[in-house]
């Protein structure tokens, strides 16, 4: 495997940097006018995306914002998203990605918790005022917004432009570049929040360093290279979209494609315009692409690299990746937020059971374990829980030192919640998790939150949720509920509160009423009956 024939700082030659900044100014140099980011015949060379980045940075700086600060963005893939967050890391502040896919409320929890100075959010996206929803539940440290994306007439005061041109013109850039040159590799580059079964998200702070040697291994393994085109449909707001998306696209110096909604027919029009060679995606972006008729029409033939995960992949499906698709590199790979994105990465050149049945082995400098209920080290081919060490785990949750030590213990593994095994060479396989999670298409779905969000409906007394069996999405979830006396409420006026008042990936696709739930000798739900009936 390309990542495990080489010693990491020999993968590292080929960036020779430690920050993001760095990287941006170093990718400016070398790359000249190939382009960097290409979006609906906008596109932005290599040579020019500085400029641009530096621009953000400026009116950040000339608003107060300091170096450690914190700027949310709320939008889907798109080139400002890309150049925001330049923008937001060369001012030193920190990133923070919010789902396009919560509501206001989520949306603005996670905006005060991380005490983001500026929010830049979409204006309109999938039919929904996004600043509107913002607009109820506006956090009290938040010192703006700035909206993306919007007809001037909609938000002409708050718009990008506005905010633009009427901040950064007593700010050098000199003063910019001091700035991010000033960034050491471990200073934080990102605050990614993730679920977790205490209900709340919980903020990940990610260095600089750490996440671009990540993902020169990611890079390096899957041969991302300048003439790539990198069609980038996984969310930005996720590790996939971001780090194994568009950063890794300037990582190689490729060019990156942002895609905001997934639709198959127009991803095979991208790709027989543009000429896509990468397209990662989980596999329910594949099937979908597979069922279309528009497939046996279609010149998908410049398909060059497909990769995968988040769920189990049957083997035949690697093969007509391969057969169908057109895709000469295929591979799944593994990590979780906690870890930067990535852990794990599978040899290209492996057999579809191979790919398709293990996550691969750890990237380099990483190591990898089992272990039991006690914490002892099981051998391989035992099933236990899956612990991590290495250089890319996270140096802990915002603001949660007590969450940050259960999750990495004394000896410095990161507890992951997934169980799984290891075979003789080093292959790790997930078949389970403990952390009570589902994935529903490649987004994690913790119960204990959504089951959080139903406690809010007033005729609701009890609630479990867990995940079942869906042939197309890999699971869904499914919510037993015990309701307040004299409630009349129905799975459907139940399924419609919950689509608006939380993420559409976290609202139960089915509801079973029940008298009552039952419960162990702790007098705790158990789930495992619930399942059972």
């Amino acid at each position: 495997m390309g990542a495990e024939n080489k010693k990491l700082d020999d993968i590292m030659l080929s960036i020779q940097v430690s920050t993001i900044p760095e990287l941006l100014l170093a990718r400016a140099k070398e790359c000249g006018e190939h382009i960097a980011i290409s979006e609906k015949g906008h596109s932005i060379s290599y040579s020019d995306l500085p400029k641009h980045a530096l621009a953000v940075s400026k009116a950040l700086i000339a608003r107060g914002v300091s170096k450690g600060d914190r700027v949310a963005i709320w939008a889907p893939n798109c080139l400002d998203w890309v150049v925001v967050a330049l923008g937001i890391h060369c001012a030193g502040a920190v990133l923070v990605p919010i789902n396009t896919r919560m509501k206001g409320r989520e949306a603005a929890d996670i905006i005060e918790r991380s005490g983001s100075r500026y929010a830049f959010v979409v204006g309109q996206f999938l039919g929904v005022d996004y600043p509107a929803m913002l607009a109820d539940f506006h956090p009290r440290n938040l010192d703006g917004i700035v909206v993306l994306g919007s007809p001037e007439n909609e938000h002409p005061d708050d718009s990008l432009e506005s905010f633009l041109s009427s901040g950064g013109a007593e700010v050098s850039e000199q003063a910019v570049l001091e700035r991010a040159n000033s960034l050491k590799a471990n200073d934080l580059s990102d605050l990614l929040f993730t679920s977790g079964t205490t209900g709340k998200p919980k903020g990940v702070m990610s260095g600089h360093g750490q996440t671009l040697k990540a993902f020169s291994v990611y890079s390096n393994t899957i041969g991302l290279a300048p003439e790539d085109k990198y069609l980038v449909v996984n969310p930005f707001f996720h590790c996939f979209g971001y780090k194994a998306g568009w950063l890794s696209g300037l990582i190689s110096g490729a060019t990156v494609l942002p895609h905001a909604v997934f639709d198959a027919e127009e991803i095979f029009e991208r790709v027989e315009t543009e000429r896509v060679t990468i397209l990662p995606g989980p596999p329910t972006l594949y099937l979908s692409m597979l069922e279309q008729p528009r497939l046996k029409e279609a010149d998908i033939s410049s398909l060059r690299v497909a990769v995968t995960g988040a769920s189990s992949i049957p083997p035949v499906l690697i093969e007509r990746l391969r057969n169908e698709l057109g895709f000469s590199v295929v591979t799944t790979a593994y990590g979780l937020t906690e870890c930067g994105g990535i852990a794990t990465i599978c040899d290209p050149d492996e057999p579809a059971e191979i790919i398709a049945s293990t996550s691969g082995q750890a990237i380099p400098e990483t190591e990898l374990c089992i272990m039991d209920a006690t914490g002892e080290v099981l051998p391989s081919g035992e099933v236990g829980e899956v612990c991590l060490k290495g250089f890319h785990v996270m140096q802990g949750y915002f603001n949660d030192p007590v969450a940050t030590e259960q999750a990495i213990d004394k000896e410095g593994w990161l507890h992951t919640g997934d169980v799984g095994y290891l075979d003789d060479r080093g292959n790790l396989t997930i078949t389970d998790r403990l952390k009570d999670m589902f994935i529903m298409g490649g987004f994690n779905c913790y119960p204990a939150e959504i089951e959080a969000a139903l406690y809010e409906h007033p005729d609701i007394a009890m609630a479990a949720v867990f995940g079942v069996p869906d042939q197309r999405f890999g699971e869904v979830g499914r919510a037993c509920v015990v309701l307040m006396p004299g409630s009349d409420l129905t799975e459907e006026t139940l399924i419609e509160w919950s689509r608006k008042n939380m993420a559409n990936y976290k609202v139960p696709r089915s509801v079973k009423f029940l008298s009552e739930l039952p419960k162990n000798a702790s007098n705790k739900i158990d789930k495992a009956k619930l399942r059972a009936m």
